[in-house]
């Protein structure tokens, strides 16, 4: 029996199937481009979020020194020093840390450590979702985790870095298991006061070693590493303890000790060792020294992509050959200066301060460091202030030849032979701002060529110069050819170009740096105190070869080098002077005398120096002493150097930028004085205007006449 079908049930079906075909057509695309996503991020990550650490576990665990050798007079490596780890970072081997100072830092950072693979995947989606939510994403991270990120310095909070150190944090614990992991962690955290490590964490706290830590110790240390300044106790015994009983408490719950131990170390009275930390039992490195090692943390930590203080467990520990540029000879001579305070200027004003220096030495042909020094006297301590590499402070008119004079030859704006007016404000107006400076001492000599000016530091001549330079073309030419950093965009102004004035200064190290592209026909090379470092197995692991650029042509080096000969033989720095060397080089003063520098060079060397006090105040001497140090050190390397000659360019025609000699005379002129002459050359005006009528007037009578008498006599001639 046939069942009629409803009106409009095939078209209800067609409809229904269409509905699920467009349905299946789009969970079909969906699965497609999910794939291919899925694809794209595989591959992402493969080639962009999981770099090679490129670090070894055993460079922290072998105790075996790092050792810096100097070539010698015959060209034979030596030893120079052996490479000892400070006090504040000592290496400890896991079985020398007590178990229950892994099971607290498990309990309290990581409870699921020993379970996951390097992610914790419950903490990352519930920090993510707090993420997501406007929450805090703090705690999200394993002790995996937490390491990579202390030894990387990849702490930026994005979602690439978080992936980075997810897809990082499985990779790596591949290739080490849990125990390598505690024990690198608790050898490389931070735990405040300087310390580095459980060991030095536990003499600074406690007065004892890792090993012989308790339970309520070791839970007092491991709390600090969540925030070491607030739980340090010796900012605050009451938050330690606070943070202390929580550790323990975790501990108790996720049964790493039971509840007679939780009590007794609850209950522990922490006896806290207060004061600073017993002296290092290692000599004092050299000022060259320190800042070898600080140059190779630097480029070992940018090399491998970790952290300084991962290079420096690493140069610390691991059995490195570091190859120093130090000549041991010219060292010598300047500690022999630096050291004994006999050597030095005496103030004149009775000052108790001690006077303090920086030095630094460079061969400008290879950028090579060769001696340096970071202050005067004894060095009683590692790592104190260095005031030759550490340090920033103005230079003055010493900038002039590298931000001022050089750039401006360069550029062909001036020549030695340009002429400018050295005069106040009241004869020379600046075209691009209302500053302008005055001279020290506060006098004028008109009229001058630029050679005069620089000879004779001439701050009106140098804004002058400026003016046409711009401050900023002067900053970009001290950045992008000089290899100087230290200055900010601020720096980008009149005072800091000009005269040496800038926000925060430059490092003596910066500045004899710069003055090497003056020396070596233009050609700038970055100073460098070592040459390489070799691993344990022989291998180069850092290959540091002279960096060049052509900062300034060769004429324009050789054109300042003459300027600055005659500054260094007749002018500001005639103090410099060698008696079997030629001398290049300028001084620079700041306001009230608080710095004094003087920086030149040789046919063979570049040497910077700075004066001063560590409180700056005025200073008060016979002459520059920088300038005085300086001559007496280049002296003593000179001494038995054969005579070679500086090449030098006189540096062409004038260009008149300023104007020519009648332009600039008249600017020179006062009001009263340009009054004066405009009255005298109309007077003299008028006066020849008044010759001219009578001349014209008589000699027009006498030409007509005997023109009329020519005429009849001729007219009579025809006849």
């Amino acid at each position: 029996m046939d069942i009629a079908k409803e009106p409009g049930t095939e078209k209800r079906s067609g409809k229904a199937g269409r509905i699920l075909g467009i349905i299946g057509t789009i969970l079909l695309i969906g699965v497609v481009t999910g794939l291919i996503f899925v694809c794209i991020f595989a591959f992402y990550v493969k080639t962009c979020i999981t770099p090679s650490l490129d670090l070894d576990l055993n460079d922290f665990t072998l105790n075996q020194s790092s050792i810096i050798y100097y070539k010698d007079a015959n060209g034979d490596y030596q030893k120079l020093t052996t490479v000892s780890s400070s006090e504040n970072r000592i290496w400890v081997d896991g079985d020398q840390i007590p178990q229950h100072m892994k099971d607290a830092l498990v309990a309290i950072e990581d409870k699921r450590f020993y379970t996951h693979k390097g992610v914790d995947w419950f903490r990352t989606a519930h920090a993510a979702l707090n993420m997501f939510t406007g929450g805090s994403t703090f705690g999200g991270s394993t002790i995996t985790q937490q390491l990579i990120k202390n030894l990387t310095q990849q702490d930026d909070i994005t979602v690439q870095r978080k992936l980075l150190e997810i897809f990082q944090a499985l990779d790596f614990e591949k290739k080490y298991d849990k125990q390598e992991i505690l024990e690198w962690y608790l050898n490389a955290v931070y735990f405040g006061e300087g310390c580095y490590g459980v060991q030095t964490a536990a003499q600074t706290y406690f007065g004892k070693d890792a090993k012989d830590l308790t339970i309520a110790e070791a839970a007092s240390i491991v709390g600090i590493t969540n925030l070491p300044t607030y739980y340090d106790p010796f900012y605050s015994v009451e938050n330690n303890k606070e943070r202390q009983e929580n550790v323990l408490r975790e501990m108790y719950k996720q049964g790493y000790i039971n509840k007679s131990e939780y009590e007794e170390a609850v209950n522990q009275e922490l006896d806290f060792v207060r004061g600073e930390n017993s002296p290092s039992s290692s000599s004092t490195y050299t000022y060259y020294e320190e800042v070898v090692l600080s140059d190779v943390i630097t480029d070992l930590a940018e090399a491998k992509g970790i952290s300084r203080v991962a290079a420096s467990q690493l140069v610390h520990n691991a059995g490195y050959e570091i190859y120093a540029c130090i000549d041991k000879d010219i060292q010598a001579k300047v500690d022999a200066i630096y050291t004994n305070l006999e050597e030095l200027p005496k103030a004149q004003n009775g000052t108790k301060s001690q006077l303090q220096s920086g030095i630094v030495i460079i061969d400008q042909y290879t950028g090579e460091i060769k001696a340096l020094s970071g202050g005067t006297g004894e060095k009683k301590i590692s790592y104190g202030l260095n005031r030759a590499t550490g340090t920033t402070r103005p230079p003055g008119s010493s900038i002039k030849p590298i931000a001022v004079y050089g750039p401006a030859v360069e550029y062909g704006l001036i020549s030695p032979t340009t002429l400018v007016l050295d005069a106040d404000d009241t004869h020379v107006q600046l075209a691009h701002t209302s500053w302008y400076p005055k001279n020290s001492p506060n006098t004028y000599d008109g009229i001058i060529t630029i050679a005069t000016a620089l000879q004779k530091s001439k701050n009106t001549v140098s804004a002058q110069i400026m003016d046409k330079l711009t401050p900023s073309a002067a900053l970009e030419f001290l950045r992008n050819r000089l290899g100087v950093t230290s200055l900010v965009d601020a720096d980008a102004d009149y005072a800091a170009m000009a005269l040496g004035q800038p926000s925060y200064g430059m490092t003596v190290r910066e500045m004899a740096q710069a003055y090497t592209a003056l020396a070596n026909d233009g050609v700038f090379t970055y100073s460098r105190t070592y040459s390489m470092v070799k691993d344990r197995s022989g291998k180069i692991i850092l290959d540091n070869q002279p960096q060049t650029i052509q900062a300034f042509s060769q004429d324009t080096a050789r054109t300042m080098t003459y300027m600055l000969n005659n500054a260094a033989t007749y002018g500001t720095g005639h103090e410099s002077r060698l008696s079997n060397m030629p001398v290049a080089g300028k001084t620079g003063t700041t306001t009230a005398n608080k710095d004094r520098w003087f920086c030149g060079y040789t046919p063979y060397y570049t040497c910077a120096v700075w004066t001063g006090y560590d409180t700056p105040e005025t200073m008060s001497f016979y002459g520059n002493p920088a300038t005085q140090i300086w001559q007496k050190v280049m002296a003593s390397i000179h001494a038995d150097l054969p005579y070679k000659d500086f090449k030098i360019s006189y540096g062409g025609s004038p260009t008149g930028v300023f104007g020519t000699r009648e332009e600039l005379e008249d600017q020179a002129l006062t009001e009263e004085e340009r009054q004066k002459k405009e009255e005298e050359e109309q007077k003299k005006q008028e006066e020849e205007n008044k010759k001219n009528e009578d001349d014209n007037t008589g000699g027009n009578t006498g030409d007509n006449t005997g023109g009329n008498d020519d005429i009849f006599a001729n007219f009579r001639d025809l006849f």
